[in-house]
């Protein structure tokens, strides 16, 4: 028994570290010197305390030694570990960053861990470098370069300006009953059906589905969004063909809109949406007549976003569709009752973006007229 460290606490240094031992929130190593001091106060050796708690007879030592020569905090405390010098200096940790951000070396798609540690070698006097070393460098400059984001940068010229005014513009109307405003996109969908029957969630234990499904096949969704009233359909097809779209527009006009004297159809660029659709699918008096009905406004090239029904399909995707339906009849149904029950909620999309705030916010990338551009040379 080492005779020259005497751990006595006193009753409230021995209530702290029960309260510690038994919060269960304290670290491992925490934990470990209450155990150790207690053990000591109570007149246990070295030995038997270290087979105890599982540590060396050193750790014993060290403890006790830190608790005589200063306190039970200095005790309990972590000691500074000032590990292993950093391998890189600042300048090469520089180099590092801006080999990673170049192109990567002939017949490689990208930079890997390996190839920056081998080029990083080659650059300075360091014999080797760890992938390790290289990881937590760019870690460090939150660096990925194995890593890519595509992203559609779209041109804003002036067809992208007028388009994108255009429908906002139309947004920042207000209702007119005869002159509605309906916002047309569509989604494809996966019909996913179970290879075997999932299991029911039960107290403290959550629902269970096998990772292996069976696919069914898809199934297309045209949805219908009113700008101005909380009114939204969705109408599910096998397909979206320039026959579905003609189709989906003598629904608009003559099922949910007779009454309407024109109805502004905000959508994309998609091919099939366009008047001579109609005149593929019906006589040519049946489509002239459902066209005079309807005015068409395009989103600019690569600017969904400006499209309304691009929120209302994210809302169903999370609120309805975000598990696996395994047929188009019950895809039907679902989304039925989805349409149904959001509707009478009444529930709509507050859109606060206007033409003033685009003006505002991207007036540096809307083009420029000659007599401007002369003006600030």
């Amino acid at each position: 028994m080492n005779v020259r460290y005497r751990v006595e606490l006193s009753e409230a240094e021995r209530v702290e570290l029960r309260g510690l031992i038994a919060g269960g929130k304290a670290a491992v190593r925490r934990v470990k010197r209450a155990q150790i001091l207690l053990a000591a106060d109570a007149g246990l050796g070295d030995e038997a305390i270290a087979a105890g708690v599982g540590v060396g007879t050193s750790t014993v030592y060290r403890i006790k030694r830190r608790l005589v020569e200063g306190n039970l905090a200095h005790a309990l405390a972590e000691a500074v570990r000032p590990g292993a010098q950093r391998k890189l200096s600042g300048q090469e940790e520089a180099l590092l960053v801006a080999t990673a951000c170049s192109a990567p070396p002939p017949g490689r798609a990208r930079w890997t861990l390996v190839l920056l540690a081998g080029a990083l070698v080659q650059l300075t006097e360091h014999p080797s470098l760890s992938r390790e070393t290289v990881r937590r460098r760019l870690e460090e400059n939150e660096l990925k370069p194995w890593r890519k984001d595509m992203w559609c940068i779209p041109r804003v010229d002036g067809e992208f300006v007028a388009r994108m005014e255009d429908v906002l513009d139309l947004y920042a109307e207000r209702p007119d009953a005869g002159r509605p405003v309906v916002c047309f996109d569509e989604s494809p969908t996966q019909l996913i059906g179970e290879v075997r029957t999932p299991f029911t969630a039960k107290p403290g234990q959550l629902e269970r589905y096998d990772c292996e499904y069976r696919r069914n096949g898809t199934a297309n969704l045209f949805v219908f969004l009113d700008v101005h009233r909380p009114w939204r359909h969705v109408k599910v097809t096998d397909h979206r063909t320039a026959v579905d779209f003609a189709q989906c527009m003598r629904e608009l006009a003559d099922v949910h809109y007779p009454h309407a004297e024109r109805i502004r159809v905000v959508m994309d660029n998609l091919s099939t949406h366009a008047p001579g659709a109609l005149y593929t699918a019906f006589p040519p008096p049946e489509a002239r007549r459902i066209v005079q009905r309807l005015e068409f406004h395009f989103t600019p090239k690569h600017a969904s976003w400006l499209n309304m029904v691009e929120i209302e399909i994210g809302v169903l995707r999370r609120q309805c569709l975000d598990r696996r339906i395994g047929d188009r009849a019950r895809l039907a149904a679902e989304i039925a009752a989805w349409e149904r029950e959001r509707n009478q909620s009444g529930a709509q999309i507050r859109w606060m973006f206007t033409a003033a705030k685009a003006r505002e916010k991207m007036g540096r990338a809307y083009p420029a007229p000659p007599q401007l551009q002369t003006a600030v040379a």
